[in-house]
């Protein structure tokens, strides 16, 4: 099922007993349908419908490829910061929202809930239901948005969304150094987390041998000699990355060239204080993983059965979900220790989707 309209979405989600929305499948683990669920297919509910550059703010259908919206945005020198990935593969709007997912860019700037101002959903009655607003200043009531970010379509159909934008940073350079030991690079996480700095992203790499850490500043082209040199010298030296290879460091990070082909790839968050306590765990087996946002999440490229990480996160009492990869059929794409707030959420499951419509969370 194919939509091109909201009161389309409406008919068909009060037609059918199991609806699973999706845009444009670039996240396999959370776009392929169960077998008992008729799939929505949302990419025919696209384009930008408003965008006003003064106000740094735009409105798109979720069908929209971000790749358009990036392009429509980089023409006034704008940008989406929380560095949304899979853009070049097709990603959409609304499935971004509904994942959850985020880049490197949300080390400074947060992540894509901190972005939306407004959206426009479906709801398991079928009714059309609108949260938030289309100003960066607003009091709209109880905050939907934020609630529909990382729902995976369980709570109902995004059929529109706002964002407000920010200006691109002229220039970007990234310092890179490399510390022998997991601990020592966080010691460099702490020790910029309590710098007068403004880093645009704060990644860590480990290897068999050692920790790449990757700290990226933005700005004028002009003041950044000052800062990075500043940066060195308060990290005992480091490799400079400048120009087209920063970019290049940073779509590959941002687009997860760096997991093997074949491996699954799951979404772990955490913090700097119980990031120790996961590498070890990993560092044990043959999956490849980086850490983002400064030690705020990590992506682990996972080489074999899942179950096997499913019991090893939640040994550890961590939670992931699965992104790229194949599920068993009665799987959900969730790993590890159970999420603390699950009894509340299932509350708000029942007030948007009482006949479960949607699949449950």
């Amino acid at each position: 099922m194919r939509p091109t309209t909201p009161e389309h979405v409406q008919a068909l989600v009060r037609e059918n007993p199991r609806v699973f929305p999706r845009g444009a499948g670039t996240k396999p683990a959370l776009s392929t349908p169960p077998a008992e669920a008729a799939a929505l297919d949302l990419t025919g509910l696209a384009g930008v419908t408003e965008y006003d550059p003064g106000e740094f703010t735009f409105t798109a259908w979720a069908g929209t490829p971000l790749a358009d919206v990036q392009a429509l945005l980089a023409e006034h020198g704008q940008y989406l910061p929380f560095d949304p990935p899979f853009a070049p593969r097709g990603a959409t709007v609304g499935g971004t929202v509904a994942a959850g997912l985020s880049g490197p860019g949300r080390y400074r700037y947060g992540g894509v809930r901190d972005f939306i101002l407004g959206l426009r959903w479906v709801d398991g009655a079928g009714q059309l239901v609108r949260g938030g607003g289309k100003v960066v200043k607003n009091a709209a009531g109880f905050d939907f948005p934020k609630l529909m970010v990382g729902s995976l379509g369980r709570l109902g159909v995004l059929v529109e969304a706002t964002f407000k934008v920010f200006p691109r940073p002229p220039a970007f350079a990234t310092l890179r150094l490399e510390r022998p030991r997991f601990a020592e690079a966080l010691e460099v996480v702490r020790q910029l987390y309590a710098a007068p700095l403004d880093l645009e992203a704060l990644d860590l790499r480990p290897d068999a041998r050692s920790v790449t850490v990757y700290v990226r500043l933005g700005g004028l082209a002009e003041a950044l000699p000052a800062r990075l040199d500043r940066l060195s010298r308060l990290l005992g030296g480091g490799d400079l990355v400048e120009g087209p290879d920063d970019a290049a460091l940073w779509h590959a990070a941002r687009e997860f060239a760096w997991a093997p082909a074949q491996t699954a790839l799951v979404k772990v968050p955490l913090t700097p204080a119980r990031a120790a306590a996961l590498e070890a765990d990993l560092a044990a087996t043959a999956a490849e993983r980086r850490y983002s946002a400064g030690a705020q999440v990590a992506w682990v490229a996972w080489p074999g059965p899942l179950p096997e990480l499913d019991r090893r996160l939640a040994a550890l009492g961590f939670s992931g979900v699965v992104v790229l990869g194949e599920l068993a059929p009665s799987a959900g794409p969730w790993l590890g220790a159970p999420r603390s707030d699950h009894a509340f959420a299932q509350r708000v499951k029942m007030a948007l989707d009482p006949a479960g419509r949607f699949g449950a969370l």
